[in-house]
């Protein structure tokens, strides 16, 4: 492995790849921790200090920020917005014609949805970051744990500049990570979020040493290592549907007469899923939030809700987490892949499944495989969502425990991915791989 990595970084083009991604990598972690414009950065901190943390669907943006979230940095908003604009995009598809009109028209139309994307991100970003200023003004970005006040000098033009400057930090995000998706190595967005989510372990780790002790830590270790191992056993794992295609005449050439497979995952959905459970979630606290009274006894089903759907450590709360999970992860998938269309395209160029006819009955098939194999990518996906969960009860560690949920999906996902296209890269100059 450590001679493979001297070998990437001996290659001159692709040293420049790595280099360049690994600079952007370090722009992005420093802008985590440069204030934003009105915001007075040594009582965040004194914040910070204290253990105030944020609640609900901003511990997913805190995550994904790298912590540049409950900094108030220029960076706080971090890649969630454009995450948001990609998953909206690609449902949008199933709803509107003219979306998918676009995708089926090749790379031309998809720019065009990547153009879309781009403006949806935009607007996302300022509806969040005026979420997150008003948040700050009130105190409730750290759950009214923290009376210090965030933005001292809160007049109208320092609001508007916060806000403006959040949101240009969204777009300065979206443009680094086209930039390593082009020049450099990997997909950016995907690294960018990696980053982010790698930055929150060693304070994590270290927590956990100081509150529980070196025998709580190294459980937790060998508990890291093993999700670790199912999440990349699961990712790698697929099911392969031979398809033969017929020799025909083209011409004076023959083409077709070779054999391929069709790769369903295990876990189509990726962590998808997960992040539409936990925002379902959030939706009953967030609106039992808004009818309790100042004053005076709140509503019953206001106080069923604080009881059993906001706190990660009840079990009726686990199970509704679990089974949103699978619900979504098939919803997910049935509209990720159409078994119908993959039918038609193998049809058109002479495919099929041996011993499936072509045409309807072979998108039934594809249709009866999908089903089956969805079902162990779902109960897999909601397993590892509810490690933090549980460790939250057995350990007492918080909902951000280190090793489960999203953080180790999204980290073995991308870490897989790009590993693989560095490998690809060495083995076009005749190299020999990362992965053997």
């Amino acid at each position: 492995m450590l001679s493979a990595i001297g070998r990437a970084f001996r290659t001159p083009d692709l040293r420049r790849k790595l280099l360049f991604t690994l600079g952007i990598i370090t722009i992005f972690r420093m802008g985590a921790f440069i204030p934003a414009p009105g915001v007075d950065y040594g009582n965040v901190q004194q914040c910070l200090n204290l253990g105030a943390t944020s609640g609900g669907i901003y511990q997913f943006v805190n995550l994904f920020s790298g912590g540049a979230l409950l900094q108030v940095s220029i960076f706080a908003l971090g890649i969630m917005p454009y995450i948001t604009a990609s998953i909206i995009v690609q449902l949008l598809r199933v709803v509107i014609p003219h979306f998918q009109a676009l995708y089926d028209e090749g790379q031309q139309g998809q720019s065009k949805l990547t153009q879309y994307t781009r403006y949806l991100t935009i607007a996302l970003g300022l509806l969040n970051a005026t979420t997150v200023v008003s948040l700050a003004r009130s105190g409730a970005l750290f759950n009214n744990q923290c009376s210090l006040p965030i933005i001292p000098d809160d007049n109208l033009v320092t609001v508007l500049l916060l806000i403006v400057t959040l949101t240009a930090g969204t777009g300065v995000i979206m443009w680094m990570g086209e930039l390593v998706t082009e020049k450099g190595v990997g997909n950016g967005m995907s690294l960018l979020i990696f980053t982010s989510i790698a930055a929150s372990f060693p304070s994590a780790l270290g927590a956990i040493l100081t509150a529980q002790g070196w025998t709580i830590f190294l459980a937790v270790i060998a508990v890291g290592i093993l999700t670790v191992a199912l999440v990349i056993f699961v990712e790698q794992s697929q099911r392969r549907i031979p398809v033969q295609y017929a020799k025909r005449m083209v011409g004076r050439r023959t083409v077709g007469g070779t054999n391929t497979y069709i790769p369903i995952k295990v876990n189509m959905a990726g962590v998808i899923p997960v992040i539409f459970a936990s925002s379902m979630l959030y939706l009953p606290s967030l609106l039992a939030q808004f009818n309790t009274p100042s004053q005076g006894t709140p509503p019953g089903w206001v106080v069923w809700i604080n009881n059993y759907l906001v706190s990660g450590d009840h079990p009726l709360y686990m199970l509704v987490y679990f089974l949103l999970i699978v619900f979504f992860t098939y919803f997910y998938v049935s509209i990720t892949f159409n078994p119908d269309e993959v039918s038609e395209n193998m049809k058109k160029y002479g495919g099929f499944i041996p011993g499936i006819r072509a045409g309807r009955p072979t998108a039934e098939y594809l249709q009866y495989v999908l089903s089956r194999i969805t079902l162990p990518g779902a109960l897999y996906l909601g397993f590892v969502a509810l490690i933090p969960l549980i460790a939250l009860v057995l350990v007492g560690a918080n909902q951000n425990f280190p090793f489960g949920g999203t953080s180790i999906l999204i980290m073995v996902g991308v870490g897989l991915e790009t590993v693989k296209q560095i490998d690809a890269q060495l083995q076009q100059r005749h190299y020999e791989g990362l992965l053997r």
